[in-house]
């Protein structure tokens, strides 16, 4: 194996830490809590999953953001929302919503259902300082959207970037990151991955290890359901083995590497803006 050749290896192993958000919604936190506070370019990542209304219904009521992204990706349910700028729609089962907060957006997301499971992510993706004020927009994609690509020992849902000839979906400029959702059945596979990018693992079902680094310094790491696995920069692919079927999901974005200051559902590069930001929610001016 030669160093162009190496796979990504992972540097450290989270678990997601129980919490709740929106108007009581119980959920994990794995980016965005004291073992992990950030993974640049991601500011933060929730697994939600629940088959009790009791721990959902109440959803995420209005709220503002500005300086970055949200994705909310289900696995199952349905998820309604809706924004200060006009848009709303539903994210079925396998669908996505990639938002750009940009300069400022108010919106809310509750759940389009009263009884079963409601299972997804929610992930929030960073903008660089000349993207921050940026218009708001975002991209609703339905599951018949997404591709799949049948992999050696895996499918593999393309939701973001590209996997050979497949691209996902979701069109983001600011930090184009690559976000898949992989099933493993048993045996190996390789996913192909951007040298240089900042990426994690995360196992939702199962369990899988991943092997990386060179032939001369391998690094093979198990991953049970529940546990985040933070790759290296260095390596052009993540190496995947399962002895049955296991559910992960795999994202990758070229770090920012710029100040970070956050306040809560506000993130921009100083405390000034931060005010702004604030001052603009409170006078009724962050989305317009």
């Amino acid at each position: 194996m030669s160093v162009k050749d190496m796979a990504k290896h992972i540097e450290k192993v989270v678990g997601g830490m129980p919490t709740s958000d929106g108007a009581g919604v119980s959920l994990t936190r794995i980016i965005g809590q004291p073992d992990l506070p950030r993974l640049d370019p991601f500011l933060m990542l929730d697994f939600f999953g629940s088959d009790n209304p009791g721990e959902y219904i109440a959803g995420f009521p209005a709220h503002p953001h500005r300086g970055f992204q949200t994705v909310t990706y289900m696995l199952a349910g349905k998820m309604r929302h809706k924004d200060s700028v006009g848009n709303e729609g539903v994210i079925e089962a396998g669908g996505i919503q990639w938002m750009n907060a940009g300069k400022g957006i108010v919106h809310e997301e509750m759940p389009e259902q009263e009884e079963g499971l409601l299972q997804g992510f929610q992930l929030w993706v960073n903008l660089p300082a000349s993207e921050k004020m940026s218009e708001p927009n975002y991209q609703d994609i339905q599951p018949d959207n997404v591709p799949l690509v049948e992999m050696p020992n895996a499918t593999v849902k393309v939701l973001a970037g590209s996997l050979g000839d497949i691209m996902g979906p979701v069109k983001t400029t600011a930090v184009s990151p690559s976000f898949f959702d992989i099933t493993l059945t048993q045996g190996e596979t390789a996913v192909p991955l951007k040298e240089g990018d900042a990426g994690f693992i995360y196992v939702y079902e199962g369990q899988c290890s991943v092997t990386g680094g060179t032939a001369h310094a391998s690094v093979h790491k198990a991953l049970a359901s529940g546990e985040l696995g933070v790759l290296s920069q260095s390596g052009n692919s993540i190496s995947l083995i399962a002895d049955k079927q296991c559910k992960c999901i795999v994202v990758a974005g070229q770090p920012i590497n710029e100040p970070v200051v956050q306040y809560g559902p506000f993130v921009m590069n100083t405390q000034q803006e931060i005010i702004k930001a604030f001052n603009d929610y409170q006078n009724g001016t962050l989305a317009q």
